[in-house]
């Protein structure tokens, strides 16, 4: 199946689009992304150079993905929100001249397989957000968050654990339910992991 990418979307030719991928309209993909099949790229969305994205990735409309940012399968971008590159930005050198590429080294933001980053929330290079964890929606993400963590707030804190299904987990003695799907989940050096079987 052939990617659709909309008249209006800026896709460079050194770019690589999945099968089945949409570019949306006013889209931006940088020369060396590389997007897996079956992502969506959202109107007026920036994906940088060089950025990977894997499969089945959404990135909403005007959301921002700076490169050197990675995004295992499955990562849900929310609208609006934005993964920075630069730990220190400046406009200009100390001597006032303006930087240029060669002035900075950007760093990026890592989104391991199956998490969600809510709307207009911003995350600040260098940081990850572990597997299936949820990002909430204007939370500013300045430090790694834990696979399954649930965040939240201005600088964004553990508020609770999610489960794959994105759902929050319920207590229930010493571990942790999906009622969702019922997955069974232990805390395990500051982190969840789920218990087969269970």
């Amino acid at each position: 199946m052939a990617a659709r990418i909309v008249e209006s979307a800026d896709v460079s030719p050194d770019a690589e689009i999945g099968e089945g991928s949409s570019v949306w309209h006013l889209a931006q993909v940088r020369e060396g992304a590389v997007l897996g099949e079956g992502c969506v790229v959202g109107r007026g969305a920036y994906i940088g150079t060089g950025v990977r994205m894997g499969r089945h990735c959404k990135v909403q409309n005007y959301a921002l993905v700076y490169e050197p940012a990675v995004l295992g399968d499955g990562v849900f971008i929310g609208p609006a929100v934005v993964l920075t590159n630069d730990t220190f930005p400046r406009a200009v050198n100390p001597d006032g001249s303006l930087k240029s590429a060669q002035d900075w080294e950007p760093v990026g933001v890592t989104v391991e397989e199956g998490a969600s980053i809510g709307a207009r929330a911003v995350c600040v290079a260098p940081v990850t957000i572990g597997a299936w964890a949820t990002v909430a929606a204007g939370a500013v993400v300045t430090r790694d968050v834990p696979a399954h963590a649930l965040v939240a707030g201005v600088p964004a804190r553990r508020i609770g654990w999610v489960g794959s299904a994105g759902v929050p987990l319920v207590r229930e003695d010493e571990k942790w339910r999906c009622p969702a799907t019922g997955a069974v989940y232990e805390e395990f050096e500051d982190t969840i992991r789920e218990v087969r079987g269970a």
